[in-house]
């Protein structure tokens, strides 16, 4: 079984953008098991509307449990928003769906939520997460970055993370974000610098870049 995975060292960075571009390339399965800020009157402008619209899928709010079973309305770290509402992330569950979902569909994108710390319960981070999946299934890991003042750094301590945790990216996408304080193309240039073997490259803002050659697909 094999699954990507994508995450990033932030939230509103580019993940679904990502996820939803590579769903389309490689005809893929995609879920977004946790999502936060999700709300019935924008839920056009949502990620799972993104991830349905990507599978061909209607990108209606009766379908948004196909894509995410986990949905909250306040929009803060998985762990705070099922509080807000009562509730709590039974991590056990999250990842079985994810290894049963993997089990079912070849290839499957996962798209993670926030950034690879973001706490999903009490003890649980998004990294914990991908090390569970990583233990039962064949994990593709795809690091997602943005393109403002400061990700280098953000990046090279992501990298470093996943590094030691057996978790090293199959590659790394610069989004363009609408504050960039350079081209995307030098920030990427700039990174690879210090990826090591870990390939770099940047996606200009709305544009499309093929990725299934950079995972091996």
């Amino acid at each position: 079984m094999t699954a990507i995975f994508v995450t990033s060292s932030g939230t509103e960075i580019g993940k679904t953008y990502v996820s939803a571009m590579l769903t389309r390339e490689l005809k893929a399965r995609a879920i977004k098991p946790l999502v936060s800020g999700f709300d019935e009157t924008t839920f056009a402008d949502s990620d799972p509307a993104q991830l349905l619209a990507a599978m061909g899928e209607a990108a209606s709010f009766a379908n948004a449990a196909l894509v995410s079973r986990w949905r909250f309305k306040a929009a803060l770290s998985p762990d705070m928003a099922a509080a807000r509402e009562g509730r709590e992330i039974n991590f056990d569950e999250l990842v079985a769906e994810c290894v049963d979902a993997a089990a079912k569909h070849d290839p499957l994108v996962i798209e993670g939520v926030g950034g690879l710390m973001v706490p999903l319960d009490a003890v649980h981070t998004v990294l914990d997460w991908m090390k569970a999946l990583d233990a039962q299934i064949d994990l593709v890991p795809l690091l997602v970055v943005g393109s403002y003042l400061g990700t280098i750094s953000h990046t090279l301590t992501t990298l470093a993370v996943m590094r030691a945790e057996g978790l090293a990216p199959r590659a790394i996408i610069v989004s363009e974000g609408p504050e960039s304080p350079v081209p995307v193309e030098e920030t990427a240039a700039a990174i690879a610098r210090f990826s090591g073997h870990v390939p770099v490259r940047a996606l200009p803002r709305g544009q499309m870049i093929a990725l299934a050659g950079l995972l091996g697909k």
